[in-house]
């Protein structure tokens, strides 16, 4: 998707566990028809959780027969995208050629590295049809080293993605590992994501190996060292320390974070990258029609002023 600057999310209820380093609460736009995104990184105080450096919300939204959504070709450099969705499709192009319809439960990993292009839209049944959608975008910051790899792309259907079932949850690991076992999603830096749906009463450990940590409660609420958290929150824990969650209620969340890069990251519009003079090439780029198209595309969207 393509980003703009807003407002910084605003901060949850500072009485929070000794565990927790911050309590976000994402900042909602409307982007139009009813699309409603929230947004939970970057933010002000916290630019990452791990290499997570934006972390988007969308809907859940009715789109009426003949409506949907048409993100244009953008362009990405020194990131990977991840479209995780819980209802409706997208039909993802990218400027490398690959052609993808993404759907519930799926892991769409679009590495940009060097540079690439990419839109997505609502397929063509769907729209005829009208469609529900709710799902997650994520951006991955590459590491030094990797920030100018080639472009590509990875898709595991959900059936592809391991899980867990226990009595009163289940968990799908979608990028590297938790609960035991590991997504056979290739990444270049060490990060975890999962997806956990418990219902009420159940108790979900959170893997203390990962150095850095974040719980984004989708809907339902927890209950963390006796606070209760309501979602939608992004919940960031300090290192080390062994936590236990409890739903409340039915509950969806996602587990996520990974090895902290070695410093921090510049991000402009749909640019990330340790180097500004990087970033300023890349506007010239994109306004000067360097990156590859996007086939069957005939639109994109402009460099923002």
């Amino acid at each position: 998707m393509s980003w703009q600057p807003s407002n910084d999310p605003v901060l949850g209820d500072p009485m929070s566990c000794d565990a927790l380093d911050l309590v976000i609460v994402p900042r909602t736009r409307d982007l139009g028809d009813g699309f409603v995104v929230r947004r939970a990184l970057p933010h002000g105080r916290r630019q990452m959780v791990g290499p997570f450096i934006f972390f988007d919300h969308f809907g859940p939204v009715q789109f009426v027969s003949g409506k949907g959504m048409d993100v244009r070709p953008h362009p990405h450099i020194g990131l990977a995208t991840v479209t995780y969705l819980f209802d409706g499709s997208i039909m993802h192009r990218d400027s490398e050629g690959n052609v993808q319809e993404i759907a519930p439960g799926a892991m769409n990993l679009m590495t940009a590295g060097r540079g690439i292009a990419h839109s997505e839209r609502t397929p063509d049944a769907q729209r005829a049809s009208g469609q529900q959608m709710l799902g997650l975008q994520s951006w991955i910051a590459l590491p030094a080293g990797s920030e100018e790899i080639a472009p590509s792309f990875q898709h595991y259907g959900a059936g592809d993605l391991p899980m867990i079932s226990e009595r009163d949850f289940t968990a799908r690991v979608i990028a590297g590992s938790a609960f035991g076992i590991t997504s056979p999603v290739s990444m270049v830096s060490p990060w975890f994501y999962t997806e956990v749906t418990a219902v009420a009463g159940a108790s979900v450990p959170l893997d203390p190996d990962h150095e850095e940590r974040a719980i984004y409660v989708v809907d339902g609420e927890v209950e963390i060292a006796n606070e209760r958290y309501e979602g939608p929150r992004l919940l960031i824990f300090r290192p080390g320390d062994r936590i236990t969650v409890k739903a409340l209620k039915a509950t969806r969340m996602m587990f996520l974070g990974g090895d902290a890069l070695e410093g921090p990251r510049h991000i402009w519009w749909n640019f990330v990258s340790s180097s500004k003079d990087r970033i300023e090439q890349a506007k010239q780029d994109w306004k000067t029609g360097r990156f590859a198209a996007v086939p069957q595309e005939h639109e994109f969207i402009p460099l923002p002023e």
